[in-house]
């Protein structure tokens, strides 16, 4: 998804000059071909992200569409108080790049993971945060955010879930991937869709029908679409590679009660109240804290049964 969406933003600057790209010392291959053919629109700050994020607010007022580069919570807690008094207090049109979901970078450790930036960035006001799990909703997300004039959140994963949805992806609204039946469905964000996909699909060979939804935008989110679905079945599960203080699971079930929605049985699947202090790549780590497929089907069939 990283090097897809650096070629739509090279595209993009053939014809928009307003675009500037800034990154904080990383992603060097990747810009190659961007620095070269828009050397006046690239910039590389260093390692400072705090720096960055201030640069991007001042260019932004200036009239620029900024982009901004690192990984995962460098891009949002390392700068975090400049995002909030520069990007959002002004409300300019800057757009932060995180690369690096949940345990995309599960070999570097704790400082490499991305667990806590859903909870963190959608409480800022006038946020868009999207989520995508795959090329194919990244490109449809791309065009949308890009018309929008305000800041922008753009969490990438390592891992996909190489499937296109049934339905249309539209910023603001979850996608459906599989509806087999009413008894249960699972809401995903993020590449750990694919394991949503793998229960859903197992589950359904044992005569248990489901549905599956990607949660690709996570602020906003269209709260009567949303209420909608939520009637539509006996029990929803929530999946994310996140904390679950502050991220999907929390945003489904705040909405359930604003919204006064009737719900069966709920149920969240993310990250405990913990660090996550064991390295190893990400489907290691998602074994680890019992969020691969196999862990949560076991969860969710005694929930059903139940």
């Amino acid at each position: 998804m990283r090097d897809n969406l650096i070629k739509w933003i090279t595209d993009r600057a053939r014809i928009d000059k307003s675009i500037m790209l800034i990154t904080a010392d990383l992603g060097f291959s990747i810009f190659d071909d961007f620095r070269e053919k828009f050397p006046d629109q690239f910039l590389n700050v260093g390692i400072c992200e705090q720096n960055m994020t201030s640069m991007a607010c001042g260019l932004s007022i200036e009239g620029h569409k900024v982009f901004t580069y690192s990984i995962g919570n460098f891009s949002t807690l390392r700068c975090f108080e400049q995002i909030r008094n520069d990007i959002c207090y002004h409300n300019v049109d800057t757009t932060i790049i995180s690369v690096g979901a949940g345990f995309s970078y599960g070999q570097l450790g704790i400082s490499h993971f991305a667990t806590e930036d859903i909870a963190v960035m959608r409480s800022l006001p006038g946020m868009t945060i999207i989520s995508p799990s795959n090329d194919y909703e990244l490109e449809m997300l791309l065009p949308q955010l890009y018309n929008l004039s305000s800041p922008k959140y753009i969490r990438i994963d390592k891992s996909s879930a190489n499937e296109k949805p049934l339905s249309k992806v539209e910023l603001g609204r979850p996608s459906c991937y599989l509806n087999f039946g009413n008894e249960f469905s699972i809401f995903a964000t993020g590449g750990i869709l694919l394991e949503a996909i793998k229960i859903c699909k197992n589950l359904d060979s044992q005569g248990i029908c489901g549905s599956v939804y990607s949660f690709h935008s996570l602020k906003p989110i269209d709260e009567d679409f949303l209420s909608r679905i939520i009637l539509n079945y006996k029990a929803i599960f929530t999946v994310e590679e996140h904390t679950l203080i502050g991220g999907l699971g929390s945003i489904i079930s705040q909405s359930i009660l604003k919204n006064n929605i009737y719900c069966g049985k709920f149920k969240s699947f993310g990250i405990e109240d913990t660090f996550c202090d064991d390295v190893g790549d990400q489907f290691y780590l998602r074994s680890k804290y019992n969020l691969d497929s196999c862990s949560i089907e076991k969860e969710i069939l005694n929930l059903i049964k139940k």
